[in-house]
């Protein structure tokens, strides 16, 4: 009978070597062969053409658990947090550097509405909720600048804030950062913040959302509707991204350092007043109606004001539901990824305490061992229950991560099938159009060269035709 050159390493074997290797004290056995299992993610299930070697079989959730335990048990902690960390990300291979991309969320409606990958830097999206555009700038911050402002808010604004007539936040410090994309273009934000805690540090990639430019308007008919939020100028930063922590900061209005009279500020907001009261008053000499017209045109006045501006603009501005079907459904599988990946963080957090504690039992029976007192047999064995407790809930708490973490990549292939393919193939099919039309173009220049060679030779033998009749008549003479 001939000796097998190759095949597969099943999995129970794989974990038999891993628990043997750990038994023996050797976790660096049982993690160089977690590493080499990891490195079949490289070769397809299917793949026939693997040559005369074995190949190692993928890992599941009883080799992460396995491992994990086994880890913590021999007080290899920060391996055993490395391989929870792997959990979370189960389907990717070790070498890693095309990740998914960071979920950014709506700063109106706080629903995931795209993804910002590594090499985006500047796209428009739209928001199928609110159905309003923003501009999201993705980027490394290569500077910062911060400095904080006075918290005393004068007696009348905070008059109008109680009387909900300035919805504004009160502002604690003002921030001017400057964000790199990955093409190279660099672009300043300024934004004031509730608090003086900077919302990133200088190197950190973060993602800003802004109301949607000037330059993005949709036309009807004559008129031109800008798909901004009504409550912000164009460009006006919402909302901090920062791709390390997952954090999302609000971001508040910058004050102006030179800022324009408002109609509530005092100096107008009073003088008005006793403009209108005056003029009440010498109207009311003239005619005694007069007052009373006045007041009801100038109620009239701000009502139809409001609600131009309150109502009726904001609904032009907002996008058509037939506009934001396309992204309607993506926008739902990225709002499931992003719930999923906030269930995946609890679970990794639980799961590392539990690894801890567990790791801290362990070593608390090494010690009753160590001492060998007789006395010491009832608390290992309560100190035993308390770890098999452990391993029990650390076991269901990776299993769960694993099953979150496999949703989680299905709904990676679904929104990368239905954006990155697509624009791959668009991409592919405008090369080949390009080279083409390139084809054609030098077919047409050789058809031209030629053209003109054959011109240039009907030249050159009419010129010999009209010289050689000359020289014929003057012989004949």
């Amino acid at each position: 009978m001939s000796e097998r050159k190759s095949g597969v390493v099943s999995v129970s074997e794989c974990c038999r070597v891993i628990s043997a290797a750990i038994e023996r004290d050797n976790a660096d056995l049982a993690l160089s062969i977690f590493n080499a299992m990891r490195s079949s993610f490289g070769l397809g299930v299917g793949d026939k053409d693997v040559g005369d070697r074995w190949r190692w079989s993928r890992p599941d959730v009883n080799t992460y658990t396995l491992l994990v335990r086994g880890l913590a048990a021999s007080l290899r902690v920060s391996d055993a947090l490395r391989i929870i960390g792997t959990v979370c990300r189960v389907g990717v291979s070790p070498g890693e550097e095309v990740p998914f991309g960071k979920i950014v969320r709506c700063p109106s409606c706080m629903i995931a509405v795209a993804v910002a990958q590594p090499q985006n830097g500047i796209q428009i999206v739209s928001c199928s909720k609110c159905r309003y555009q923003y501009e999201l700038v993705s980027g490394n911050i290569i500077s910062i600048e911060s400095e904080e402002i006075s918290m005393d808010v004068p007696a009348w604004k905070r008059g109008l804030q109680f009387l909900q007539l300035v919805k504004e936040s009160t502002p604690a410090a003002v921030h001017s950062i400057v964000v790199q994309t990955p093409a190279g273009m660099a672009r300043t934000h300024r934004f004031a913040t509730k608090t003086v805690d900077l919302p990133a540090q200088e190197g950190e990639r973060v993602t800003i959302a802004s109301a949607a430019p000037s330059s993005v308007y949709r036309e009807v008919g004559p008129l031109k509707f800008s798909p901004k939020t009504p409550d912000n100028y164009p460009g006006e930063p919402m909302c901090l991204t920062n791709h390390l922590n997952g954090k999302e900061s609000p971001l508040l209005r910058a004050p102006t350092k030179n800022a324009g009279l408002s109609l509530f500020s005092p100096s107008v907001f009073i003088p008005l007043l006793a403009v209108l009261a005056s003029g009440d008053m010498a109207s009311g000499m003239i005619d005694p109606s007069l007052p009373q017209l006045i007041s009801v045109a100038a109620v009239s006045s701000v009502a139809v004001g409001a609600t131009l501006n309150g109502l009726v603009f904001p609904q032009f501005n907002r996008l058509p539901p037939s506009v934001v079907e396309t992204v309607a459904i993506r926008q739902q599988l990225l709002s499931q990824y992003d719930t999923l990946q906030s269930r995946i963080k609890d679970l990794k957090e639980a799961a590392e305490n539990e690894v801890w504690m567990l790791a801290r039992m362990c070593q608390l029976e090494n010690k009753i061992v160590a001492v060998g007192e007789p006395s010491y047999r009832a608390r290992r064995s309560r100190v035993k229950r308390v770890r098999e407790g452990l391993e029990s809930s650390l076991k269901s708490r990776i299993e769960l991560i694993e099953s979150y973490a496999r949703i989680s990549s299905m709904i990676e292939i679904e929104v990368e099938m239905d954006s990155d393919v697509l624009a791959a193939e668009v991409a592919s099919n405008a090369e080949t159009i390009a080279a083409q039309i390139e084809q054609i173009m030098e077919l047409e220049n050789l058809e031209e060269r030629w053209r003109i060679q054959a011109e240039a030779n009907d030249e050159v033998e009419k010129l010999l035709s009209t010289e050689i009749v000359p020289s014929q008549q003057v012989s004949d003479i």
